[in-house]
């Protein structure tokens, strides 16, 4: 009882000094939509495609200039790829373990980056070969990055994924103004 009125004059207070809604609720940030989404994902799959790239260029030729490199079809594949791989997330994270999804994922990575890379192939566009490589299928894909798509797998779900989609956008806020005067950590009011 007594913990119930403290909540309802804080959430007074709240209302008056933040503009917060009635009782302190504060109008629902919503969650990105699937484009907003896609974008990031397009950005971080482009980002991570030149700095494997750079690192490959530095471990393989010693080359100091790291110059990575993709091409501009990377955003449409990672963030399509990144984009159906969070709704495998959203459905499996509670049906099996991480080790299991991220063979899942691993497998899908494959499917999709020969599928993608058979398309292009047709428009003399695939910007990959891997025909160098001892266990590649039509020069598309290769088991040699079975690990590392393997990890990768695991960044992106517990970085990438799961950070993504506690984003919120929030139409009411402007560039650079706090959106409210109290302090929350963790969804709780933060005591000093």
């Amino acid at each position: 009882m007594l913990w119930d009125a403290w909540k309802l004059s804080l959430s007074r207070e709240v209302s008056k000094s933040s503009g917060w809604g009635l009782y302190g609720r504060m109008a629902a940030a919503e969650p990105l939509t699937a484009f907003s989404r896609w974008y990031l994902y397009a950005i971080h799959g482009y980002f991570c495609e030149v700095m494997f790239t750079a690192a490959w260029e530095f471990v393989v030729n010693f080359n100091w200039k790291f110059p990575g490199v993709t091409s501009v079809w990377a955003l449409f594949i990672y963030g399509t790829s990144i984009l159906i791989v969070e709704k495998m997330y959203l459905y499996l994270k509670d049906k099996c373990n991480i080790l299991v999804r991220c063979l899942i994922y691993t497998l899908w990575t494959y499917l999709w980056e020969f599928t993608t890379g058979f398309i292009l192939r047709q428009f003399n566009a695939c910007p990959w070969d891997y025909s160098q490589f001892d266990f590649d299928f039509m020069g598309l894909i290769t088991l040699e990055y079975a690990i590392p798509w393997f990890c990768a797998a695991f960044i992106m779900e517990q970085l990438v994924i799961r950070n993504t989609l506690r984003l919120r956008f929030d139409e009411n806020a402007e560039p650079g103004d706090p959106t409210a005067t109290i302090a929350l950590a963790n969804g709780h009011v933060k005591t000093n």
